[in-house]
């Protein structure tokens, strides 16, 4: 695992993508913060920026250097025991490409060893979209990943590609400035 994060680490710095395994589904990810890298997975993806796309972090204390939180978000994080993606209103110092049309963010606050390691160790955020061509369904397995998601990004992580376990997407609450709550994805 720590040497797969070295070079994931590498690439990342060096404004590249990776395939890599999350505290859900494989994803694709890049620098949050450079617009270029971030293009470079909707390219992968061939999917426009319209949607947004989530990132990670490796610690809640990160949060408002990314967005405005909501006091509900506290709250929410410390009670769910699944994988929860939250989406944020006043989204800053991220890409703007990673923004949804209303200005917000969907943030996960990760609990997996290796993309909390990962994320700590890198000290920015980190991108995370589903390992797919946009529109067609999610890989729940390395195995079950394309030819061509995994040709065109820079570096694949091979911790856990045997790992045989189906996963799923994290479920999505989308937060308003004002406390309200919207269930996106369960």
């Amino acid at each position: 695992m720590d040497k797969d994060i070295q070079q994931a680490l590498e690439v990342l710095r060096q404004g590249g993508t990776i395939l890599y395994p999350t505290d859900t589904i494989w994803g694709i990810g890049c620098d949050a913060t450079e617009e270029k890298a971030v293009r470079m997975v909707y390219k992968i993806k061939k999917r426009e920026d319209k949607e947004g796309m989530l990132v990670l972090l490796d610690s809640k204390n990160l949060l408002p250097l990314y967005a405005e939180v909501p006091d509900i978000a506290w709250k929410l994080i410390e009670v769910t025991e699944n994988p929860l993606t939250i989406i944020y209103p006043g989204a800053r110092n991220l890409a703007p490409s990673l923004l949804g049309s209303d200005g917000s963010v969907g943030i996960r606050i990760v609990r997996d060893s290796f993309c909390k390691k990962l994320i700590e160790q890198y000290k920015k955020p980190v991108v995370s979209t589903s390992a797919n061509i946009s529109g067609a369904i999610a890989a729940r397995t390395y195995a079950e990943i394309s030819r061509e998601i995994i040709n065109s990004v820079d570096y694949v992580v091979k911790y856990r590609q045997e790992d045989m376990t189906k996963t799923s997407p994290s479920g999505i609450i989308k937060l308003g400035s004002n406390g309200e709550v919207q269930v996106v994805r369960e």
